[in-house]
This record gives structure tokens, C-alpha cells and sequence, in this order.
């Protein structure tokens, strides 16, 4: 089974992104003060995050590669 490159690419932005949220999260934690959510919120939240990339940059890489512009 093949995963075009357009889908592989937002799939690893998605994962880029999902997992800077869960960095930002720990410096947060690490710096500020701990939050009132524990790993499973934190860990939805990072899924959350991953999805909304992963569609927005499907979205755009098509718009933008239409445009001639990648």
C-alpha cells in the first residue's frame, strides 16, 4: 500500500505539529506552573492539534501547488 506524497505530507506536518503542542505543553509545565489536566487531556489536546494540521495543510498543499507556488 502506497500513501501519496501529498497525503504522507500532511500526515508528518499533522505529527509536527501534535508533538510541538506536547513540548510547548511541558515547557509550560516546567516554567509556569503545572495545569489542572492531566496526560490524557494533554495527549486529546496533541491529537487535536495533529488532525486540524494534517487537514489544513492537505488543504492549502493543493491550493498552493495549483498556484505553482511549491
Amino acid at each position: 500500500m502506497s500513501v501519496r506524497p501529498r497525503a504522507k505530507s500532511a500526515l508528518l506536518w499533522g505529527a509536527i505539529g501534535g508533538f510541538s503542542f506536547l513540548v510547548a505543553l511541558q515547557g509550560y509545565r516546567l516554567l509556569v506552573s503545572p495545569l489542572t489536566f492531566g496526560v490524557g487531556g494533554a495527549l486529546g489536546t496533541a491529537l487535536a492539534v495533529g488532525v486540524v494540521v494534517a487537514a489544513v495543510t492537505y488543504a492549502t498543499e493543493g491550493r498552493l501547488t495549483a498556484k505553482g507556488r511549491t
